[in-house]
């Protein structure tokens, strides 16, 4: 078996545990087309990864002290997060000031803008979204130094921190690792805390972008509430407490649906 192949199907398992919470290995078999014995191997080299855990038959991620693998969280939600891009989209006008932080939603709105948008100046730390720029029609892209976190290819810390507090852009846009039930922004560690918050600062008009499967994700980071954001761009249905508060505040929440496009003119506005 090629190692390309048995790092693909890992991949797949921890994109499949979560969505799903809880899988046995059984059920993991019979989604992924391989055999049980193959998915119990696979099973007990992510365990001793400290990955997952098994117990009664099943398995299921450990908790987080930092965000599964690139690779496999740019499987998840994919249309969901085409969907929010073309949100994102409407909201940049050509020749905008941007900054863009990191993540695989945010890789997806800068491929998307690449494709629709000309003449636009980004900052950003993260290589996945700069590579994502490539094909952008005059486009100027300003990429953070610093120590490179190679597992995801971004800049976070003090250096990205300094990087973005010298610029003045147009619209900043950014993700987060959850959200809580009570509308509290979370994150894995303080270093993400602190480019998030150094990201929001450098812009005249913040966008957070996240898909549904960060709404209620436990992590122990904590800064900020959602409604202290300009705009909100999720496929998530945040509670009702949250949504009036996000009125109340007057931020924008655009909701986008998994089985239409989402444009100003056709997303939900909360």
């Amino acid at each position: 078996m090629r190692k390309e192949d048995m790092t693909r199907r890992r991949d797949a398992i921890i994109a499949l545990l979560c969505e799903a919470e809880e899988l046995s290995a059984a059920a993991l078999a019979a989604r992924l087309g391989v055999s049980v014995q193959t998915i119990r191997s696979d099973l007990r080299q992510l365990d001793e990864a400290a990955l997952v855990q098994r117990r009664n038959g099943g398995v299921r991620l450990r908790q987080p002290s930092e965000n599964i693998g690139y690779a496999p969280r740019a499987s998840l939600a994919r249309a969901e997060k085409q969907q929010i891009a073309m949100a994102v989209r409407d909201l940049v006008p050509n020749g905008a000031r941007i900054a863009l932080g990191t993540g695989t939603t945010v890789e997806t709105c800068a491929r998307m803008l690449a494709a629709s948008r000309a003449d636009l100046f980004i900052a950003t730390n993260s290589i996945h979204a700069a590579i994502a720029l490539q094909s952008a029609e005059g486009a100027e892209v300003v990429l953070s130094g610093g120590t490179l976190r190679l597992r995801d290819l971004d800049v976070i810390g003090a250096a990205s921190v300094t990087f973005f507090s010298s610029f003045l852009v147009d619209l900043a846009v950014f993700s987060c690792g959850g959200l809580s039930p009570c509308g509290a922004v979370l994150d894995y560690n303080t270093e993400e805390v602190a480019a998030r918050s150094a990201i929001a600062a450098c812009a005249r008009r913040t966008v957070l972008v996240m898909d549904a499967s960060k709404l209620g994700k436990a992590l122990p980071c904590r800064k900020g509430m959602v409604w202290e954001y300009d705009v909100v761009v999720t496929g998530a249905d945040l509670p009702e407490d949250v949504q009036q508060q996000c009125r109340a505040s007057g931020c924008e929440v655009i909701r986008v649906g998994p089985d239409r496009a989402a444009t100003n003119s056709d997303a939900e506005h909360v």
